[in-house]
């Protein structure tokens, strides 16, 4: 039986090419096949997906395994069509999760050193000192405390970062001030000078980040979002960067991406954009832990990762 890399590959694309280079490697009797050439789709056994499309999880009559190539499986199950029964897995490494705690650092840092307001003032070759803030008085609030949120977390607070979190269910991380639950949402987002996005996207957190959300956080925060677009209202963001509630933001994921060349964010001289990079993992540690899933799943032993449709994670 096959597996099939359903994903649209760019042929230039080195870390797609470094992946299944490695997949073939650790395993040469895989019957590997890459999207859209699967072949006869009944010998279709196990798809790895990325942003699939509609529909298309029903041409496989002997599907077994979804194996999704991120930590998110928000773009697998709104197909409305995907059929029911088969297990869905997120994917997570080392290496992903150490890129994340690396990028979240990195905006956080990049507004505690005032490396935002510097990089405005080179611009018109302005010689000015700002003092920092120091990380022991500004707090951060990390939405989602998962694998991904719950290091990030530990991370800054490691940094003398005040750090709370919030999430669906109860959580307890040492250093970290947890909240969780609607009832709690507010007082959470009281004291976030800066607001990390980490969560899944699910029908409860699409639009999270709104102008609610903003109201309720001290004025001047800076806003971090490594979810999903779908958690942002962008016309609230931009609103709330007009009125100073947001002093900044740093967006590595949008609604639609590539970002279009017309959008006002671009622009923007207090948004940083990157092209969904935060956490792309090492593509010969992503191949190892996709090959022992495959293995799991065929041997009939339990799924790391393996969601709750319900849920949504």
């Amino acid at each position: 039986m096959a597996v099939l890399i359903l994903a649209e590959i760019e042929p230039t694309d080195t870390w797609f090419n470094t992946f299944i280079t490695q997949l073939k490697k650790k395993q040469p009797n895989l019957d590997l096949r890459v999207w859209p050439e699967c072949g006869n789709p009944e010998e279709i056994e196990i798809v790895l997906a990325w942003w699939p499309p509609l529909g298309v999880m029903l041409r496989f009559p002997h599907l077994k395994l979804i194996i999704s190539l991120g930590a998110s499986v928000d773009k697998i199950l709104a197909d409305p069509d995907l059929p029911d029964g088969i297990p869905i897995v997120r994917l997570f490494s080392q290496s992903k999760t150490g890129q994340m705690v690396e990028y979240v650092t990195l905006a956080v840092l990049l507004f505690q050193r005032r490396f935002i307001e510097y990089q405005a003032w080179q611009r018109s070759q302005r010689w000015k000192y700002l003092p920092a803030l120091d990380a022991s008085s500004l707090t951060v609030g990390i939405l989602g405390l998962g694998v991904f949120g719950s290091r990030v977390a530990q991370h800054l607070a490691a940094m003398r970062f005040p750090v709370r979190g919030w999430s669906r269910t109860p959580k307890a991380i040492a250093g970290v001030e947890c909240f969780h639950g609607q009832e709690q949402f507010q007082v959470f987002l009281s004291k976030c000078q800066v607001l990390v996005c980490l969560l899944p996207l699910t029908p409860q957190t699409e639009g999270i980040l709104c102008h609610e959300t903003f109201s309720a956080l001290p004025p001047g925060a800076y806003l971090i979002n490594v979810g999903r677009g779908k958690h942002l209202v962008e016309a609230d963001l931009l609103n709330g960067l007009d009125s100073g509630q947001i002093i900044g933001a740093c967006l590595d994921v949008f609604h639609t991406e590539p970002l279009p060349r017309d959008h006002p964010f671009w622009s923007h001289p207090r948004i940083i954009i990157t092209p969904h990079i935060a956490a792309p993992g090492q593509p010969d540690e992503i191949a190892s832990v996709i090959i022992d899933t495959i293995n799991c799943s065929r041997s009939g032993k339990p799924l790391d990762y393996a969601i709750d449709r319900n849920l949504g994670y």
